[in-house]
């Protein structure tokens, strides 16, 4: 079985990005300015907390975009704003031939909007489909939906900006971890989850084309639409700690990885790192033991199902079934498969946790 996981940062381009961004906010936030917890309300002139706006500023300027927006929601929160500027009812939406994440789906079925697959891992399916139906926008993941998923993202956007056709782009799970993400490769947003990058829980992040943020913005009028100043420090203080905490991840994965296809783990018939949606081993058993492995390795430590997937609260590894998405496109994967993440733990913990369970 081969996969195509996106390629992770190094330790020290990791430690370079972590950097960069606090050189950022040295840049907006001068002397005790970081020193806060933030403001709240909607401040004349702004509509919103003046701390939120400064965070805000300091996101475009990391992601080397116009602009950018904090809203409610995560990252399907974020997604939805993207969509709701992009399209309206009855439009045609590409997206991958692939299952969609779930509440991605439940977003486009609630907003009427019609949808066209196309294998974006073929280029000429992608024009075919532009040239066939038309649609007025494409929705890419960044990470895999399908465990042959083998796109570049940077490819599809430019195919379909050669059409003039906006993408939305859902970087959940790349954000941090790969040296760009779609906004940076020429998409017209990108949206991603906070929560996944060691901050609050329910914010999201959308940003790329001003026009279209201030487009987003108008949707939050409300004070209680708004991320307040308190929330949008949280996502500063986690987005700095997200890049080489992630690539400590790496690491572990790429280790725990080769040790088990060396043999370590008599019971594993092979592994491999795949993005699923995060990046995480994928194990396969010789026998269809994986519920049984999941049951025995909670017991041993290991958490047994995520939070926010890779959030703040996780720190003991998360040995968990398969991505819903990866079981649409192979029901038989639940039964011989697992997929383990290392969330803040070492190689010799997994490896552990992993032997006993299989005993």
């Amino acid at each position: 079985m081969k996969t195509y996981p996106l390629q992770s940062m190094t330790m020290l381009q990791a430690q370079q990005q972590q950097f960069r961004l606090v050189d950022i906010i040295c840049r907006h936030f001068p002397g005790s300015d970081f020193l806060t917890q933030g403001d709240l309300g909607l401040v004349p002139g702004l509509n919103q907390p003046l701390i939120t706006h400064r965070v805000e500023q300091v996101i475009a300027d990391f992601f080397n975009t116009e602009a950018a927006a904090l809203v409610s929601g995560a990252g399907t929160g974020a997604l939805r704003a993207g969509l709701a500027v992009l399209t309206k009812p009855g439009d045609t939406l590409l997206v991958h031939d692939a299952p969609v994440y779930p509440t991605t789906q439940v977003s486009i079925e609630q907003m009427g909007i019609r949808v066209v697959k196309a294998d974006f891992n073929h280029p000429d399916a992608i024009k075919a489909a532009i040239d066939a139906h038309q649609p007025v926008a494409c929705l890419i993941q960044h990470t895999r939906q399908k465990m042959d998923d083998s796109y570049d993202l940077g490819e599809v956007i430019a195919l379909v900006n050669g059409y003039q056709l906006p993408s939305l782009i859902d970087d959940n799970y790349a954000v941090m971890k790969v040296e760009r993400i779609g906004c940076e490769l020429g998409a017209t947003l990108s949206t991603f989850s906070c929560f996944k990058l060691l901050g609050p829980p329910g914010v999201g992040v959308i940003t790329g084309d001003k026009t279209k943020i201030e487009q987003v913005r108008g949707s939050m009028y409300s004070g209680g639409s708004q991320i307040q100043g308190f929330q949008a420090m949280e996502v500063l203080r986690g987005m700095v700690f997200a890049p080489v905490t992630h690539a400590v991840q790496a690491m572990v994965n790429d280790e725990v990885v080769s040790r088990l296809n060396q043999g370590e783990v008599k019971s594993v018939k092979q592994a491999f790192i795949a993005n699923a949606q995060s990046k995480v081993l994928l194990v396969e058993f010789h026998k269809p033991i994986a519920a049984q492995v999941l049951a025995k390795a909670q017991i041993l430590g290991a958490l047994p199902y995520p939070v926010g997937a890779e959030s703040r609260f996780e720190i003991p590894p998360l040995f968990y079934r398969v991505s819903g998405t990866f079981r649409q496109s192979d029901a038989s994967l639940e039964k011989r498969m697992i997929r383990i993440n290392p969330n803040r733990s070492g190689a010799e913990t997994i490896l552990r946790i992993l032997r006993e369970s299989c005993g």
